[in-house]
């Protein structure tokens, strides 16, 4: 959710369970808004947080021109004072794959490798350095958000040289429409949409279909979908990463989302459904 519009989406989504004492919203709208500056981003969201078994991480997202592109994520402890996380690599996301429990709160505490606890009879050694919970913190982030990060569809274009911008003539959904999951959208790489046939190709809008719609989600069932405020707002709840929450304002541009969770993924969501 956009730093300048905080406070209003916050209270948006405080029926999830998102809830923050008024001196961390100022704080939090009033250090995003620094490092907006300081920075040079074009725009800064609060992209969540992660509870952690001492304190919590606040983590801020800074876009560039293309939306579509690639994100520079912060992470604060405060609400005031901000640190880079360096990009998500493949390499950390093995790394981390195998990590469980919750998060410790500190950047610097270090796991043990997973390929190194189930090898017991492997000697130590020095090229499987412990793993620091930021490096875990970065790839958390990173797969939470390419898995239930989602926007309303026509939010964002693509134009024909390749670049994703907000679509300045999107008005927001009508309420019918607003009620479908397949009126949202992955903000990620496209994995379905490149499968598809090139006849159910022919019937979208390459403009603004140019991302995997939720409709199609494994398992089936992974996202509750709720009218709120006697049917002004339309809230969807990600059932696979609890704490996912995203928001959208019929007939008006207003729409987010933000996480506020552990950081840990239901894996039981299968065998409850």
């Amino acid at each position: 959710m956009d730093a300048e519009s905080l406070p209003y989406a916050l209270d948006l989504v405080a029926g999830s369970g998102v809830s923050l004492s008024p001196e961390k919203r100022a704080a939090l709208r009033a250090s995003l808004l620094l490092v907006l500056r300081d920075y040079r981003f074009e725009k800064v969201r609060l992209w969540g947080r992660i509870q952690c078994i001492r304190g919590a991480y606040y983590i801020a997202e800074g876009l560039g021109s293309d939306r579509f592109g690639p994100r520079s994520r912060l992470y604060s402890l405060n609400c005031v004072e901000w640190s880079l996380l360096p990009p998500p690599t493949e390499e950390m996301i093995i790394l981390t794959a195998g990590l469980k429990g919750r998060f410790q709160g500190d950047p610097s505490y270090e796991y043990e490798p997973y390929e190194k606890k189930i090898d017991e009879d492997r000697p130590y050694d020095e090229e499987s350095p412990l793993v620091k919970e930021e490096i875990r913190l970065v790839a958390a982030v990173d797969q939470i958000d390419k898995a239930v990060g989602i926007v309303p569809r026509g939010a964002y274009v693509k134009t024909p040289l390749g670049p994703v911008h907000e679509n300045r003539n999107f008005e927001g959904l009508s309420l019918t429409e607003a009620k479908k999951l397949s009126s949202y959208f992955h903000f990620t790489e496209p994995v379905k949409l490149k499968n598809k046939s090139l006849l159910e190709k022919a019937d979208l809008d390459p403009a603004t279909d140019f991302l995997d719609s939720l409709e199609h989600d494994i398992p089936k069932g992974s996202w509750s979908i709720q009218l709120e405020r006697g049917g002004s707002l339309v809230v969807l709840r990600s059932l696979l990463w609890l704490g996912l929450t995203f928001y959208h304002v019929p007939l008006t541009k207003q729409h987010g989302y933000i996480y506020y969770g552990t950081g840990e993924k239901n894996i039981d969501l299968p065998f409850m459904l």
